[in-house]
């Protein structure tokens, strides 16, 4: 009498053995891998970019730029021919002051010592934008009178004048102070130091 039991077929057997096998063999590979980076990296020690550490110091940079409203005295006096012509001009302005990376930085990422070296060129003013001039005092020659070109050159007198200001007040030394100490704390890692340094001002004409 035939055997009425129908046969089991062995392919899914089969099969789940070889998929067993293939998980066996790629979970030691992984782990072969994992061993070899570890030892290739030092067992996870931290590196530092030196990309990571310029995009950083591009941050600080906009970070520091300072918007300062500053308001002084200008005297323009013009003679022509025996004959004076004077004003006396109050002249209030926003005073842009920041570092301008563009013109020089220097980042060096000493692994062995574990120090970071950042070299910025010096704080500068990047702007100036006059909003008010009042004037309080005027008197035109005889026959020197007060001309449109005057008041231009009261213009970029003031504008002079607001720059000179802002060096008096030392507002490229705060830009400068305030970026050294933000550098400082932010861009840092396991057992790394960061300096800060600027590179010297020119020298201006006349000074």
């Amino acid at each position: 009498m035939a055997n009425s039991t129908s046969r089991r077929p062995t392919w899914p057997l089969l099969l789940s053995l070889l998929l067993f096998a293939l998980a066996v063999i790629v979970g030691r590979g992984v782990a072969r891998g994992t061993s070899s980076l570890e030892r290739l990296t030092g067992g996870g020690e931290t590196a530092v970019s030196q990309a990571v550490v310029v995009e950083q110091t591009r941050a600080v940079a906009k970070l520091v730029t300072s918007e300062t409203v500053l308001r002084d005295v200008v005297t323009y006096e013009n003679r022509r021919l025996g004959s004076t012509k004077r004003s006396l001009v109050v002249v209030t302005g926003k005073v842009l002051t920041g570092l301008d990376l563009d013109r020089g930085t220097e980042v060096t990422v000493d692994d062995p010592s574990r120090r970071i070296r950042i070299m910025l060129p010096p704080a500068t003013v990047q702007g100036v934008e006059i909003t008010e001039l009042k004037t309080y005092d005027e008197q035109r020659g005889l026959w020197n009178p007060v001309q449109p070109s005057d008041r231009d050159t009261i213009f970029a007198l003031a504008r002079r004048q607001l720059v000179a200001t802002a060096r008096e007040v030392a507002l490229a030394r705060h830009a400068e102070e305030n970026a050294r100490r933000l550098l400082e704390a932010t861009v840092r890692a396991d057992g790394y130091t960061t300096e800060v340094r600027f590179a010297e001002r020119p020298v201006e004409p006349g000074r």
